[in-house]
């Protein structure tokens, strides 16, 4: 069984490859965008290992991780060329969605379950115009804009890229904290037990403590879904204020 720990793979040896400074990869990817093949290759050598650890989250698929590995490159080959230095984003906050997209799409088209064409179709349209707004305006689109300039309805776009979506594994990890992992079985409920309401009224009355601020950071994150990046320019704070008073706000729900 290969291990993906291991610092050699597709006959590369990270190990030996030269880590990149932000100011190091902003110079070569302005070089690179104006056709320099020699700073998009040492840009590429030099995020290999952002590849290399985007590719650890799948390794329960038992997918070949060389396969993974050169698909991943092609996603961080995209983000090179796509990739806008006048924004105020790192270029690894850029990457690491793009190489997960295509990782993603490789395995969606290698699935053994069959999607229609027409429905495939529309998905990928979808995500075009993810990756389009993603990379031209530094923010990710709602699924009704997406289906406003498809000329569909919002059900018809969702139920595309859910068809679309590989199977998840209860095991996977949706949030760790210090050791702490939440999985996706951690998050299905049993609607027979009839404790659950209890919960529920506990749950209730231990938000009504919290904050206006901690209310609004909460709703904007777990019932609309939002990243911290884009709560935080709602709110007019930095992302680390709010994960601060996100991570504040869960331990005051849990704790009490």
């Amino acid at each position: 069984m290969v291990q993906f720990n291991k610092v050699e793979i597709c006959g590369v040896n990270t190990a030996s490859l030269k880590l990149l400074s932000e100011k190091e990869k902003t110079e070569l990817l302005k070089k690179s965008q104006a056709g320099d093949r020699n700073a998009r290759d040492e840009l590429v050598k030099g995020n290999l290992r952002l590849v290399l650890s985007v590719i650890q989250r799948f390794s329960n698929r038992g997918e070949n991780p060389d396969d993974l590995f050169q698909v991943g490159c092609i996603g961080l080959i995209k983000a090179i060329d796509n990739f806008d230095t006048d924004m105020d984003v790192k270029f690894s906050t850029y990457a690491v969605p793009m190489v997960i997209g295509e990782i993603r799409r490789y395995l969606r088209d290698n699935n053994s379950v069959r999607v229609s064409r027409s429905m495939r179709d529309t998905a990928y349209k979808a995500m075009q115009i993810k990756e389009r707004v993603m990379s031209e305006q530094g923010r990710e689109p709602g699924v009704e804009e997406i289906a406003k300039e498809l000329e569909l309805r919002k059900e018809d776009v969702v139920m595309a890229l859910e068809a679309i979506a590989e199977p998840l594994s209860l095991y996977e990890a949706v949030y760790s904290d210090g050791g702490d992992t939440i999985y996706v079985m951690d998050q299905i409920g049993d609607s027979n037990d009839d404790s659950n309401w209890i919960d529920e009224i506990l749950l209730r009355e231990e938000i009504k403590n919290l904050s206006p601020r901690e209310k609004r950071i909460l709703t904007l994150r777990f019932m609309q879904g939002k990243t911290q990046m884009e709560v935080a320019r709602e709110v007019g704070i930095s992302q680390a204020q709010v994960s601060r008073l996100e991570k504040g706000a869960m331990n005051k729900i849990k704790n009490h």
